[in-house]
């Protein structure tokens, strides 16, 4: 275990980066032209706020996440969309010394922004990471989970960027999409709707929770294997047509 993450750490880089050696981890993966567009609205990408911490705190909402996907210490754990790095900040303690938070965003701004508030609070098991909308651009076999938290509702390519995503995944990680039950117009993702993209992909659904309070739910799905994907040209789009209106 301590081979594996120091070998991938020197790989990914140090953690006490600046800012211009935030970028991309990993190379391409395929383009976004070789698959469906979708047929349902995408979110417009949220303004950082923090004004809900503290209520999300009162539900143990990360705690709650952390427990249904089994996270533990030493693992490496994905947060895809990273935004402010509300759940960055509390992995941090929840995998440990020996493990390792790989905190991505397409926008530049936000992970740097959250780099050096990790280097205020002295936090140095995060990764940072730079991905494209079609694209999350991870190492191969690098996560042991990832999560998606409030964010999957703005992903302008779901069926690439989840296609993607599969390389990075090791065999066993979980998938956990947070978010709301509500059209994607109004930032959130029916689950109906959640379930039929990411099955198109060649995902399996292990279990929907509901979160405490308004935290909305949480879906956890295993990815396929490489080889069983579904190709580009074989993926069926879903329509979500609640959304659409």
């Amino acid at each position: 275990m301590l081979l594996r993450i120091v070998t991938l750490v020197a790989v990914l880089g140090s953690t006490g980066v600046c800012a211009a050696d935030i970028g991309y981890l990993a190379p391409p993966g395929v383009p976004a032209k070789d698959f469906p567009p979708i047929r349902r609205p995408v979110a417009p990408i949220a303004s950082l706020s923090s004004s809900a911490d503290e209520h999300r705190d009162f539900l143990n909402e990360v705690g709650e996440v952390a427990r249904l996907l089994e996270l533990k210490p030493g693992m490496m754990v994905g947060d895809i969309g990273v935004g402010s790095g509300y759940y960055t900040l509390r992995l941090s303690s929840i995998v440990g010394p020996s493990g390792f938070v790989v905190a991505q965003d397409i926008m530049r701004d936000y992970v740097i922004a959250l780099s050096k508030r990790t280097e205020r609070l002295g936090l140095t098991n995060i990764i940072f990471a730079i991905g494209e909308p079609h694209d999350p651009r991870l190492p191969a076999s690098s996560l042991d989970a990832a999560i998606l938290a409030h964010m999957y509702h703005e992903v302008t390519q779901p069926y690439a960027f989840l296609y993607n995503l599969v390389p990075a995944l090791k065999p066993g990680a979980r998938i956990g999409v947070v978010d709301f039950e509500r059209p994607t117009s109004r930032h959130g993702t029916p689950i109906a709707l959640l379930r039929c993209e990411l099955t198109a992909v060649g995902y399996r659904e292990i279990a929907t929770y509901q979160l405490a309070g308004d935290g909305g739910y949480l879906a956890v799905f295993v990815p396929p294997q490489i080889v069983d994907r579904n190709t580009p040209r074989d993926i069926v789009t879903c329509t979500d047509r609640a959304g659409s209106r």
